[in-house]
């Protein structure tokens, strides 16, 4: 069998965890016996850290396979997958390790399950370097069920750094197969709207300041508008520990939706947490995409499964997205091409991502 082994380079381009995310679901999806080397070579800590094991081992349980490897500082894999089975899967990073990205690598493989599943999801809702819970509910959930599949999010618990204990459950039933997506009208900014959080021993006068300043960051940019950050307090059954942030939306007359989020830190001003997410927001409204930067390489893996032709229109193509394209291509037959757009407005630097999908079929359905 070794002879037949994909051999992936988890070291070139963004060089993280994500190559192991997409290569590993993909490889599940694929039934592809797979070797990762130099496993996130371009981290400070290389090698695979909680979050990257607890997602490995949970791809692992769900397709029954075998992972060789498997340990914390890790910088080499083999994974051989078997079928992939519905029901119950636990995952927990037992850290603030993100269950947003564990879900990034979980829910593509669970969609061509034989039977609906649920997956409950331990770690951080609302880490760095990785989507907020929020992001996830608020933007990548409704643009991704585009695909033809939905799926319910429940958010049990919030968890933040440093210890995590957040848990989400996600439920889903199989698909026969995805349908493309056509993303390439921006339209016109709608409405706005988000939320502003505390959680633990945080007053709720931050989350007020960090909505007031994100509103006045916005409103100079964008003056006819409503714009309605909600500051909300965690109730304290539902959250572990002491955080705060802020994801503030942009709706389109076309549906799209892009949106900034900040995290709040020990010492960091809630004045600039909000104005963070605010520039975020206005920097993704600016390049005329209809995705942001952050749903990008999130929309690749389902692009490349999808059955006909993908087209999304984005802002400047990020080394995410460059990286999922790459492996989405190294592993499926799916086809990609990015050309920048030609606007009549020569002031927007977008692009469009257009891909000819593999047509992964469910033969369990």
């Amino acid at each position: 069998m070794d002879g037949d082994r994909v051999e992936i380079d988890g070291g070139i381009m963004e060089g993280g965890g994500q190559i192991l995310r997409v290569s590993t679901a993909l490889s599940c999806l694929l039934g592809l016996p797979l070797r990762v080397r130099r496993i996130r070579a371009g981290r400070s800590q290389p090698g695979l850290r909680p979050q990257h094991l607890s997602g490995l081992e949970m791809i692992r349980d769900l397709c029954e396979g075998k992972l060789e490897g498997g340990e914390i500082g890790s910088t080499e894999i083999t994974f051989t997958p078997g079928k992939i089975k519905g029901g119950t899967h636990i995952a927990d990073t037992k850290t603030a390790g993100s269950v947003c990205l564990l879900m990034q690598v979980a829910m593509p493989c669970v969609l061509f399950a034989a039977s609906p599943s649920e997956l409950r999801l331990k770690g951080g809702t609302n880490a760095e370097m990785a989507p907020q819970i929020d992001y996830t509910v608020m933007v990548f959930k409704p643009i991704v069920e585009k695909f033809n599949f939905t799926f319910n999010c429940d958010i049990k618990k919030r968890g933040y750094y440093p210890q995590g204990g957040g848990e989400v459950v996600v439920q889903m039933s199989p698909v026969k197969e995805l349908s493309p997506i056509n993303l390439t009208e921006r339209g016109t900014v709608t409405k706005i709207y988000g939320r502003a959080f505390v959680a633990g021993a945080l007053p709720i006068k931050l989350a007020k300041d960090m909505s007031a300043a994100a509103v006045r960051c916005i409103r100079k940019e964008i003056r006819d508008l409503y714009i309605n950050i909600q500051p909300v307090r965690e109730p304290d059954d539902q959250a572990v520990g002491t955080g705060s942030g802020i994801i503030v939306v942009a709706e389109t007359s076309t549906g799209c939706l892009l949106a900034g989020s900040s995290l709040g830190k020990r010492g960091k001003n809630p004045d600039k947490v909000g104005i963070e997410a605010a520039e975020i927001l206005l920097r993704n409204l600016k390049h005329g995409g209809t995705v942001d930067d952050s749903l990008q390489d999130q929309l690749i893996i389902f692009m490349a499964l999808a059955k006909g032709v993908s087209r999304v229109k984005s802002g400047p193509i990020t080394l995410h997205t460059q990286t999922a394209i790459h492996f989405a291509e190294q592993l499926t037959k799916a086809k990609f091409t990015v050309t920048k757009s030609e606007e009549e407005d020569s002031s927007t630097d977008t692009y469009i991502i257009e891909c000819q999908g593999m047509g992964m079929i469910n033969s369990n359905l």
